[in-house]
């Protein structure tokens, strides 16, 4: 069966293409009553889109969205919620070039190999402007997760190719378009960015994103376990080649006298687990990070073959990111919070009356 539905309780669908009319997704399962409009979803969706700075693929999308059916009066209606994005700034003569040239590393090969037939107008449905539907859905499960549980959920860039940056000011990374925690250093990011595009080459990210307020319980174990489904989640994204849960690889150094989350009676001292335990959330903050990868689309020639198997050398024209990781943020936010509220609507609809021995024990951040 095709992939293209996430979820069992709360499920996204989402279709269409970089360069067709139109892209969009279906809700279904989302909870009766909560205060949503097409605002809600803009929110989001102006921090995702293309053309913010210059650091970032120029394509000028308005990333308008229609709300078709589900809400009402300003409120979800508990019934399936249509949500298009209409494509208002394709070039698909950009792409003319390369009908029948393979583009290193992109998805082009592996699609046409599947089904037999390629969209190549900016890579069809294997583009990131696929993901646009994504944020959409999330910002509708924020809301619920926001209005429902009191969950806050924050993403930021901690790496660009080898700068690492922290997490001082949460806040800032809304403010900048590097959704970079550390403002003082934005300026070395800017620099390194202009010199990438002197270079026409690319580079990789990583984000971190983080969900504070989940309450102790969520998840199903053994295959749908909670990290397990945000893992499978955030590896969903493009250019994803890497997803870590709380310290993730870092803990193959770790002693376990360290690693482990000790408790006390005032709380979790530590949260190395990156708030999920046995496949089950503790009550501690989520914490996941995600690698992406330098996208294949530079003007760099490279080695490839054509349609019929014949050598070639390829370099891609058109608009692309020179850093896909710099729009990643908000897809990862999305995700994260679709993935909460699915497992949020399962625990509740077969836990709703257990009654947790100990009171849910304040958790460390970090």
């Amino acid at each position: 069966m095709a992939g293209n539905t996430w979820g069992q309780h709360f499920t996204v669908t989402s279709f269409g293409e970089s360069h067709g009319p139109a892209i969009g997704c279906v809700i279904d399962g989302c909870p009766p009553g909560i205060a949503v409009d097409a605002s809600v979803l803009q929110a989001d969706l102006d921090r995702r889109k293309p053309g913010t700075s210059r650091y970032v693929t120029q394509r000028r999308e308005a990333d308008e969205a229609r709300i078709l059916s589900g809400v009402f009066e300003g409120r979800t209606t508990g019934t399936p919620i249509a949500i298009v994005i209409e494509n208002t700034d394709q070039r698909s003569r950009d792409y003319s070039r390369i009908a029948d040239v393979f583009r290193p590393n992109h998805a082009d090969y592996a699609y046409t190999q599947k089904y037999g037939f390629r969209d190549y107008r900016g890579g069809g449905r294997s583009s990131a402007r696929e993901t646009a539907t994504r944020v959409a859905a999330g910002a509708i499960a924020r809301r619920v997760l926001a209005e429902t549980w009191g969950i806050e959920i924050q993403g930021w860039l901690s790496q660009l190719g080898d700068i690492h940056l922290g997490d001082d000011d949460l806040a800032a990374a809304r403010e900048n378009p590097f959704f970079c925690a550390e403002p003082a250093r934005i300026p070395e990011l800017e620099s390194f960015m202009t010199q990438l595009r002197r270079d026409g080459d690319s580079i990789g990210a990583r984000i971190e994103v983080m969900a504070r307020g989940v309450p102790p319980g969520w998840g199903e174990p053994v295959f749908d376990r909670l990290d397990a489904d945000i893992a499978k989640a955030l590896m969903s994204i493009n250019a994803v080649k890497g997803v870590e849960i709380g310290d993730g690889f870092a803990a193959v150094a770790m002693r376990g006298s360290t690693h482990r989350d000790e408790m006390t009676p005032d709380g979790f001292k530590t949260n190395h687990s990156g708030g999920v335990q046995g496949g089950i959330s503790s009550g501690q903050a989520i914490r996941a990070s995600l690698a992406l990868k330098p996208t294949s689309s530079i003007i760099i020639p490279g080695e490839t073959v054509t349609t019929s198997g014949e050598s070639t050398q390829m370099h891609t024209t058109g608009r692309h990111d020179p850093c896909v990781g710099l729009r990643a943020t908000p897809i990862a936010e999305a995700m994260l919070a679709i993935t909460l509220l699915d497992h949020a609507l399962r625990h509740r609809g077969q836990n709703a009356d257990v009654v947790p021995p100990l009171p849910t024990l304040p958790g460390a951040i970090t």
